[in-house]
């Protein structure tokens, strides 16, 4: 590497203090959110073993084929960044005996996920979600109360113009046949489609509604839809998820081509956008899973679960105009002088101890310049402390809104604060 500046990898981003706070109000609400609705928080590690992925997410995704980080460790053996959170945490729940508590067992998460892929708008190699997952029922009511969790959610931070895209992608009994049917389809249009998407029409077919390649987007759009072909039980599953949304006031809309991108989906599938971001307005969604928990070496149980992308939800707020709020702390210390200084760090040291947020000049400022970064700061109340108050005896403190001024003194000043 040349010597001079060195940048982030590319397809990866610093996150600024600004935006952390707007990150630390979207994760305080979800937090609330989760709580709420009975989620209790599971962190699992930022690597796993390759196979939890390519036996949980699908060997013909392009996440497994093309985007996840993978290397052997010292060890030799194969470990992948994470990059998504469901098939962590169903391995932690099969790994912790979790089938043994009350059912549904539902966990909530948030941390970094990695995925390879062309860095975009809001889309980068790096980056960090939130999600939640239920597991251990088969109840179409589970369905939407999470969909109803991530839209309490995105209400709640004030993302604009939201939509929910919904579909089902039925159970075994719907999906065999519809396989077979789709690929005689296919089969019809081979000479259409590129090397890469007949590789994968034999693999898992369905896969080939999640392209991006326009050719293949043009020949999967009269391709027959599996919602279409939905068997007795998967209609009826689909019909009180529906039924469910209606009740509650959700509006959504029935998206015959949503298959999501990975292949671990059954039943109903789901995705939220925001029209204000363009083509890339997705910013979360989910779905239910019924032989995740099996394939990964659990008992037969179904889960349902959704993500979101952290950034996605910045993004979406900033095109609705919500800024991060301003910086705030409790109480600056003005201090004029080296003595005055030595004092000030005594009191805010036991005052953060106490909870309460506090700063003061540390590059020389003068009484002027102190009270203007004390309003940049957003500080309540400042501390005005120099050779002139000590030697009475007092400190000065200043309502930053109205301007009011008061003398304390400085023996009861920590009291008075």
């Amino acid at each position: 590497m040349s010597e001079g500046r060195i940048e982030a990898p590319r397809g990866t981003r610093d996150v600024l203090p600004d935006e952390h706070r707007l990150r630390r109000e979207i994760l305080r609400v979800a937090a609330d959110a989760f709580a709420g609705h009975g989620f209790g928080q599971l962190t699992t590690p930022t690597f796993e073993h390759t196979e939890v992925f390519a036996r949980g997410v699908g060997a013909s995704t392009d996440i497994v084929r093309k985007e996840m980080y993978t290397f052997e460790d010292r060890g030799g053996r194969s470990i992948t960044l994470r990059p998504e959170g469901t098939a962590g945490v169903v391995r932690a729940f099969v790994e912790h005996g979790m089938h043994k508590l009350p059912l549904p067992v539902k966990l909530w998460y948030t941390g970094s996920m990695f995925r390879y892929e062309a860095p975009q708008s809001g889309r980068f190699r790096e980056h960090t979600q939130i999600g939640a997952e239920a597991i251990g029922s088969d109840d179409p009511l589970l369905d939407a109360e999470v969909i109803a969790l991530a839209a309490a959610i995105y209400a709640s931070v004030g993302v604009p113009d939201l939509r929910l895209r919904i579909s089902s992608l039925g159970d075994a009994g719907s999906r065999e046949p519809y396989r077979v049917q789709l690929r005689e389809y296919l089969l019809a249009q081979i000479d259409a489609l590129p090397d890469d998407a007949r590789q994968r029409m034999i693999e898992n077919p369905m896969r080939l509604f999640d392209s991006k390649d326009p050719v293949v987007a043009a020949v999967m759009a009269h391709a027959p839809r599996l919602a279409d072909n939905l068997s007795d039980a998967a209609t009826d599953h689909f019909g009180r998820v529906l039924a469910a949304l209606d009740a509650v006031g959700i509006a959504y809309e029935r998206d015959s081509s949503l298959v999501r991108g990975l292949d671990y989906y059954t039943h109903t599938v789901f995705e939220f956008t925001c029209d204000r971001l363009g083509a890339q307005s997705g910013i979360g969604g989910g779905g239910r899973y019924d032989g995740l928990v099996h394939q990964l070496g659990g008992p037969e149980l179904s889960g349902v679960g959704f993500g979101s992308g952290i950034e996605r939800i910045v993004l979406a707020l900033a095109a609705a105009g919500i800024e991060p709020p301003p910086p705030k702390i409790d109480i600056y210390f003005a201090a004029v002088d080296d003595e005055s200084r030595r004092e000030v760090f005594a009191i805010m040291t036991r005052l953060r101890a106490r909870g309460r947020s506090c700063d003061a000049d540390r590059v020389g400022r003068s009484l002027k310049g102190m009270m203007r970064h004390a309003a940049g700061m957003g500080a309540s109340r400042t501390v005005i402390l120099g050779p002139r108050e000590r030697e009475r005896g007092v400190a000065v403190i200043r309502e930053m809104q109205t301007g009011d001024q008061i003398e304390v003194p400085l023996l009861n000043l920590e009291r008075a604060l």
